[in-house]
């Protein structure tokens, strides 16, 4: 078995601090530029400080500039990229193939899912071309990745938590279509969050008002083993915009079913250190649009959200009565004062109130508006859970053997971690028989065992000594403290690094003809397909292209299916097609059912001059 890999993301230093205490083998965070969430940038001492804590546990840190570029921003990023290559990160994401054409320092790159890493021909191609990791299309099955597993070496990175985008990565022009704010420039507006009115082709509404593009929050922790076996080696959580606290909520709770997995499976993690939680992690806890598990078992669910796109937490129990001032509920969970609730309406509106008192199962809420019996209430913010994590101690240990002894003119101390990294200290100090020899003893071990505030954990220490000598507190902690320095430092020297220098090749792209959502929007770009056999290159989108009339989403999520309307199972659809989105503020799009791909596109439309 390949170790297995825990990624997490940052927004800031404090969160990637915070997430590796909680058990992220690595950690992904954006800089202040080219990063595809444009509002979670950071500074290049703050990168530079994460990687000196998370390198401490053999963590990594991977850094994201995984934007298209203007050619006027070629200059810039190459800049930051050396700036990276010294702050000694361990890998760098990256989407525009523009980068490619410039020697780049040897750090190793990772294939962005905004690629559209989505088939096997192109995750060969990226590996020919010296990638050393490609982050994995959302949108693939378990018996699709098996089968890039089966044609590639190269590490695969998957998403198993967070926000789902409805389109395929990287092939999303939506946001940029009606606003300017492109997602592969790290702007997107989130359209897909935003209300549709479904209609058919004579203008008749199907559906009204309701958020048919948005989808449920990842989770795939019932599927941990069988991606592993597919040949995942990195799980991704995403978040980068997410708090503290949701991070650690959610690395904690990927970080508990993985050691039980690993050493179910007898296989490692790829960082140092056991973590001591102080909390008890549940994803339900944390921000959430209800779960999917999206494609990875197939098509086999409804996707959507499409009450909602806001958070509804965990289920409590359904209300039984109703009264004045307060509403009885079934729960076997206790809901508590201060607590968040939510529902739905008759009209499918979420709806949320405080609470102000509990008494076991009646709830007094601050508002009894459309509090109804049948009701499914949800716990959209848990007071005493976020009371919990704002106290966290949760800590992160790296286990280390020591054995204390006599030298020739004085003491010894040696040390062996967990991964195998060895270090020893001598002191000369005078051998005076102890008076008391059972607490002589006594404070041996408990100082040299005192390790506190460091990164490390005594899981064992032998005394061999011919007799109790008497030795000085303070001369016990030097010789600690000395020990300890050395084994960081053996710790440091013998950190596991990949130094992959990015050679340039004549390797055949699997298309010969790329669109606009080829998103080649510099010369650099355009020279790199043209190097690697692609005769036709279009400008991306972001070039100034008029996008009306031109497809700027697809995806696997497929409206017909969610409302049970599907060709496959219904002749309905035939007879009504085209169908169109309209949204708030009247622009329509065009739906396109391909069904051999099961697939769904959807289209720019101009709007009317009476809308």
């Amino acid at each position: 078995m390949n170790k297995i890999e825990l990624l997490a993301p940052a927004r800031d230093l404090a969160v990637g601090i915070a997430v590796i205490n909680c058990g992220a083998d690595a950690v992904y965070i954006g800089a202040n530029r080219f990063g595809a969430r444009d509002a979670a940038g950071n500074s290049l001492d703050d990168i530079a400080r994460l990687c000196d804590y998370a390198h401490k546990y053999w963590a990594k840190i991977y850094v994201t500039l995984n934007t298209i570029l203007f050619d006027n921003e070629i200059p810039a990023a190459l800049k930051l990229i050396s700036q990276f290559h010294n702050l000694g990160i361990d890998g760098l994401i990256i989407q525009d193939v523009g980068l490619l054409e410039h020697d780049l320092p040897p750090i190793p790159l990772i294939a962005s899912t905004q690629m559209h890493n989505d088939s096997s021909e192109k995750i060969q191609f990226l590996e020919k071309i010296g990638f050393h990791r490609v982050i994995l299309a959302r949108e693939l099955a378990i018996e699709e990745i098996k089968n890039i597993r089966k044609k590639s070496s190269i590490e695969l990175e998957f998403f198993i938590h967070g926000a789902l985008c409805v389109c395929y990565s990287g092939q999303c022009c939506m946001s940029y279509a009606i606003g300017g704010r492109s997602g592969n420039r790290g702007e997107c507006a989130q359209p897909c969050r935003r209300s549709y009115s479904l209609l058919d082709r004579k203008g008749n509404t199907l559906v009204a008002d309701r958020y048919l593009l948005s989808p449920k929050d990842l989770n795939l922790s019932d599927y941990l083993e069988p991606l592993i076996h597919a040949g995942i080696t990195s799980f991704k959580i995403e978040g980068r915009l997410k708090d503290k606290f949701y991070v650690m909520n959610i690395v904690g709770h990927y970080r508990k079913l993985l050691d039980i997995l690993l050493n179910k499976l007898a296989s490692t993690k790829t960082s140092s250190g056991t973590v001591t939680f102080d909390f008890t992690p549940d994803p339900f806890k944390s921000f959430n649009r209800g779960f999917t598990k999206y494609f990875v078992n197939g098509r086999d669910e409804n996707v959507a959200a499409i009450d909602s796109p806001k958070s509804i937490g965990e289920p409590i129990g359904k209300v039984v009565s109703v009264a004045k001032q307060y509403f009885t509920i079934d729960a076997e969970k206790k809901i508590t004062n201060g607590d968040g609730i939510c529902f739905f309406d008759d009209e499918h509106h979420l709806e949320g109130t405080l609470i102000n008192q509990a008494l076991g199962n009646k709830i007094y809420p601050d508002k009894m508006k459309s509090i109804k019996p049948g009701a499914m209430i949800y716990r959209n913010h848990d007071q005493a859970f976020i009371h919990q994590l704002e106290n966290s101690k949760a800590s992160r240990k790296i286990s280390v053997k020591l054995k204390f002894s006599e030298s020739p003119d004085g003491f010894s101390l040696s040390a062996e971690d967990e991964d195998g990294n060895k270090a020893q200290a001598s002191i000369a100090h005078q051998k005076i028989p102890a008076e008391k020899q059972e607490q002589a003893l006594k404070n041996i071990r408990k100082q040299l065992t005192k390790l506190g505030a460091s990164e490390y954990h005594c899981s064992e220490l032998t005394v061999e000594l011919r007799e109790p000598w008497f030795i000085a507190l303070s001369v016990l902690n030097e010789l600690r403290r000395v020990t300890l320095e050395l084994l960081t430092n053996a710790r440091e020297q013998n950190r596991p690094r990949n130094i992959k220098e990015f050679k340039k090749n004549d390797a055949p792209f699997p298309e010969k003809t790329l669109s606009y959502l080829g998103n080649a929007l510099n010369r650099d770009a355009v020279s790199f397909y043209q190097h690697h056999g692609v005769e036709t290159i279009a400008p991306a989108a972001e070039s100034g292209l008029d996008m009306v009339g031109k497809k700027v989403m697809t995806t696997k999520y497929c409206i017909a299916q969610q409302l049970g309307i599907c060709k496959k199972n219904s002749n309905q659809l035939r007879s009504i097609e085209p169908l169109y989105l309209v949204d708030e503020k009247g622009q329509r799009y065009r739906l396109n059912f391909d069904c051999n791909k099961c697939a769904m596109e959807i289209y720019f439309e101009k709007q009317s001059e009476s809308e």
